[in-house]
């Protein structure tokens, strides 16, 4: 499937996701119920192949999911239909989605920070706090990977722009100040 077919299949199932949240005053819940279901996805590749395989027979697969999505009923059946419907391998696209509705909902950024160094708590609030008065923000969320040939700083994106404060960043630029003699 082409992205853009994804992304016609997948915004629909995440805005229904939402709407069932919404009215149930649940949208939080599922956020958090919806990352925790992502992380999982993430780190069992066992778990993927087999809610992506389409040779296992619908009713193992919602058995499965059964076990994995067992406190949020509205969740849990929400995959259900995924299955039913053989949507289910669209399922983190889906999951992602939804939160990005849940950003839009509650005025919050996503804001990717790569560090060489895992940030402490101090250096993500500043950087939260850096994130807001950029795009004027409610809220903002933080994406963190670490990177380890940045030597040191961050490297900041939130949507199209780019904050490049690592010293491999500033090395480069001071490389191309030198290289063209100016």
């Amino acid at each position: 499937m082409s992205s853009t077919v994804d992304a016609q299949v997948v915004q629909p199932y995440a805005q229904a996701l939402m709407s069932v949240a919404r009215s149930k005053d649940m949208t939080e819940q599922v956020g958090e119920d919806v990352r925790s279901l992502i992380s999982l996805l993430q780190s069992s590749e066992q778990l993927r192949d087999f809610l992506a395989n389409p040779f296992v027979k619908a009713e193992d697969k919602k058995n499965v999911i059964g076990q994995v999505v067992s406190d949020n009923p509205y969740l849990r059946n929400f995959m259900m239909l995924l299955v039913d419907r053989r949507r289910i391998l669209l399922l983190e696209a889906i999951c992602q989605e939804y939160l990005a509705l849940l950003r839009q909902l509650n005025q919050t950024v996503l804001a990717e920070v790569i560090s060489a160094v895992q940030l402490t708590e101090a250096q993500q609030q500043a950087v939260r706090e850096k994130v807001k008065s950029m795009t004027n923000a409610h809220e903002v969320e933080l994406d963190t990977k670490i990177e380890r040939d940045l030597i040191g700083g961050v490297i900041i994106k939130v949507g199209s722009q780019v904050i490049d404060a690592s010293l491999r960043g500033q090395l480069r630029r001071l490389s191309l100040r030198l290289g063209t003699g100016t």
